[in-house]
């Protein structure tokens, strides 16, 4: 009877162990998963997420941040020697701008492209200026349609006052394009496009070398069309391709009566056989703005409209236009 009761005990006692030993693993293994598993930062301090921090009452946990892996974009102006094979359009692509913006930044550029001249491009979408004498920060804000924050920044600058002669760089939106002096926008219809000066028109008479005899010579060929010609009733309205300021308007010998427009990237468009102009010289026009009728004065054989562009005294292809 006594062996028994100490059977009973030892297996009581062991039991007791056992029981013991599965709890202590059990508790370990609990303790050894918590301690390795994550836990937000708010939910073990009461913590809340504020921006790239976590605010906890005994601790502040700053979360990983991206860092650019990119160099960041140079703000100085790009100086460009132009090339032997050089042309607008191609320097354009080679700096992700359209030719026009090459010479918004270059006004004394001429045609043909002088080979070892240095051009001045901008970096980013917009242009490189010179500040004139009486130019501020305010000014030139207005003129190119930025805020003056932007132009500021952008440049490093932190007073008011500007130097002449200074070479600034000022970006600009492509998509709102450069305003007119006045501080309305000079492109409201396309920015930086042109725009068909007489919407569904047809092109009658396409820019280059030509077998219609009423054409002079131009570049060596004996006959060349220095524009395009649009096909319309007389009278039609005629409106601005894009927007500047009104630089000539009258009768010409060849284009009979004619607008011309020194448009805000600094290209002159000539709109001819004008039977009536609807500006005067002086002022600024935008993109859209009715500037005459459709006529058939100067040299030219029925109603149409001859549209042509300049750049430095010399007819340029004017590329699409936009609603032709």
């Amino acid at each position: 009877m006594l062996r028994i009761h100490r059977y009973m005990t030892h297996a009581v006692v062991l039991a007791i162990a056992m029981a013991i030993f599965s709890y202590s693993a059990t508790d370990r293994n609990f303790f050894l998963t918590f301690h390795a598993a994550p836990v937000p930062a708010a939910a073990a301090y009461e913590g809340v997420a504020v921006g790239d921090f976590s605010l906890g009452r005994d601790s502040v946990i700053i979360k990983p941040i991206s860092v650019p892996t990119s160099p960041l974009v140079s703000r100085a102006p790009i100086v460009h020697i132009i090339g032997r094979d050089d042309t607008l359009e191609s320097i354009g692509r080679q700096f992700n701008l359209s030719w026009r913006e090459v010479l918004w930044s270059n006004p004394g550029l001429r045609m043909p492209l002088t080979v070892g001249r240095p051009i001045k491009l901008p970096p980013v979408p917009g242009v490189v200026v010179v500040v004139k004498i009486g130019e501020t920060p305010a000014s030139l804000a207005t003129k190119y349609g930025v805020d003056q924050t932007i132009l500021l920044g952008f440049n490093g600058l932190r007073g008011p006052q500007l130097t002449p002669g200074s070479v600034l760089v000022i970006p600009i939106d492509p998509a709102q394009g450069p305003n007119l002096s006045t501080g309305v926008p000079a492109d409201p219809i396309e920015p930086g496009q042109f725009l068909c000066p007489i919407a569904g028109a047809k092109i009658i008479q396409q820019f280059g070398p030509t077998s219609f005899a009423v054409e002079p010579p131009f570049g060596g060929y004996l006959h060349f069309h220095t524009g395009l010609d649009l096909l319309a009733g007389y009278g039609t309205p005629i409106v601005a391709a894009a927007g500047g300021k009104v630089t000539a308007a009258g009768d010409a010998d060849y284009f009979g009566t004619r607008v011309e427009v020194t448009d805000s990237f600094g290209l002159v468009e000539i709109y001819a056989h004008m039977s009536l102009v609807n500006v005067t010289v002086g002022q600024e026009v935008q993109q859209g703005k009715i500037i005459g009728f459709v006529g058939s004065t100067g040299l030219s054989v029925g109603s149409h409209l001859h549209f042509q562009l300049e750049v430095g005294g010399m007819p340029t292809a004017p590329g699409p236009l936009i609603g032709c």
